[in-house]
């Protein structure tokens, strides 16, 4: 029975069970409510907002832009906004990706990129191609329309509508702290990972499947975890001996969250996709992209039939693209990304701290996106009860300090565990981080001390 505790208004918010305070506006890493109490956005909405709230910048050139031309569709028109906001992103890529579709969120761009690589392949050699599956991994999220939650491995997102998702095969994620293989370290955890995709491969046979999706840093499902370099290495060494696309979902860890331009700079990887949205606009707009190789392009749209079937009203709003395109130079001109690499040494310095609580189990990440895995032994990970609420205990408990974390669980069965994300704006100080340590450290002893 819900708890009934959301405001009563005509708004169908997404947990009845939560009580959500009214924010009236932002201002750099803080959420103000209507009280006037301030929040330090610790987790940048979800991993969103980039270069913080509030940024006057990005507001005049909005209202200018919307003044100028707020919409066009991208079957008809193109527009300076769009095609600049592509280039800008091309060069944020790896390698030669460098074609740019543009959506309105990550869940249309992981679809697009499957979309993609289906057509791809049917482009390149004919409608009698059997390729059409995409191999993906437990404790991920990928998106939650049909298509993007059918690859993604979160097993309480499933559930209710697995009826209606394709079932799509799946392999474990490199999750060290928690590997079913008791690798002793990450680099073996690493390498049995990979291993794990090329069975899966023969398993279901090469010519069956279009791609394989990852993310470099994993974001909800079990929260900055990663691998080491040679997973990738291994995984692009094994896409290409078996004619099957690299898909990386960028849709979290993207856009200079984890102190590169994209995530997989860290493991000096070019996948063939990847897919891109939250800090891409900051949250001042929503958008995505799904963005590919020469080759890929080449092949549907030079070589092949010269049409992608696939489209969203959204998709190339001239709007989104030139408010997007100025949030990732803001962040080239301010070096922001260096920043982020900067402040998430520091901020990891402080974190490993937590391990003195006895609730606290694994802490990992990148940059700024960071993972706490909370326990209910540190010795055995035996994880708390669902009904022990921890991360919703947690999450107050911070709230109330004047910290908003990102909570989740799940990464242990699909059920059980309990963890946080901790994902500030890129372009947060030092003494920022310290207030936001003080109020992070604060309530997980308070419900430390409680249990």
């Amino acid at each position: 029975m819900s708890e009934n505790r959301a405001p009563k208004n005509h708004v169908f918010y997404r947990n009845q069970n939560w009580t959500y305070p009214r924010i009236s506006r932002g201002e750099g890493i803080y959420l103000i409510d209507e009280d006037g109490k301030r929040y330090i956005d610790a987790c940048s909405g979800s991993a969103v907002a980039n270069i913080g709230h509030g940024n006057k910048e990005i507001a005049d050139y909005a209202k200018k832009q919307i003044e100028r031309i707020a919409f066009t569709h991208l079957s008809r028109w193109t527009v300076d906004t769009i095609e600049q906001c592509a280039e800008r992103i091309a060069k944020w890529c790896p390698g030669d990706l460098n074609h740019v579709y543009f959506v309105s969120g990550g869940s249309e761009a992981t679809e697009t990129a499957m979309k993609m690589a289906r057509q791809y392949f049917i482009e390149r050699d004919g409608n009698e191609t059997k390729k059409w599956k995409v191999i993906s991994k437990w404790n991920s999220y990928h998106g939650a329309t049909l298509g993007s939650l059918s690859m993604s491995g979160t097993l309480e997102r499933r559930r209710l509508y697995e009826p209606l998702l394709t079932d799509f095969p799946k392999i474990n994620q490199f999750y060290h702290y928690r590997n079913p293989w008791n690798a002793k370290t990450l680099e073996e955890t690493s390498i049995l990972a990979a291993e794990e995709l090329e069975r899966e491969i023969q398993i279901q046979g090469a010519d069956t499947i279009s791609s394989f999706i990852t993310e470099p840093v994993v974001g909800s499902a079990a929260p900055g975890c990663h691998p080491e370099k040679v997973y990738f290495d291994m995984v692009r060494s094994i896409c290409d001996r078996y004619d099957i696309l690299l898909i990386m979902d960028e849709v979290m860890s993207g856009a200079g969250r984890t102190g590169r331009e994209m995530a997989s700079d860290h493991f000096q990887v070019k996948p063939d996709i990847i897919a891109l949205a939250k800090g891409l606009s900051s949250g001042y707009t929503p958008l995505g992209a799904a963005v590919c190789t020469d080759d890929i392009f080449n092949t549907i749209m030079i070589d092949g039939t010269g049409h992608f079937i696939h489209g969203h009203t959204y998709a190339g709003n001239p709007l989104s693209c030139g408010i997007a395109d100025k949030v990732l130079k803001i962040t080239e001109r301010e070096n922001y990304v260096q920043n982020c690499a900067k402040q998430g040494e520091y901020l990891l310095s402080k974190l490993e701290k937590l391990y003195d609580l006895p609730i606290v189990g694994d802490i990992r990440g990148k940059g700024l996106m960071w993972g706490i895995e909370f326990v209910k032994d540190q010795k055995t990970k035996e994880p708390f009860k669902k009904e022990d609420q921890i991360r919703g205990q947690i999450t107050r408990a911070c709230m109330e300090g004047g910290v908003v974390l990102y909570p989740g669980g799940g990464s242990v069965d699909g059920v059980l565990g309990d963890h946080v994300l901790i994902a500030p704006p890129i372009n947060t100080t030092k003494e920022e981080i310290d207030l936001m340590y003080e109020g992070i450290e604060s309530g997980i002893e308070k419900v430390s001390r409680k249990l």
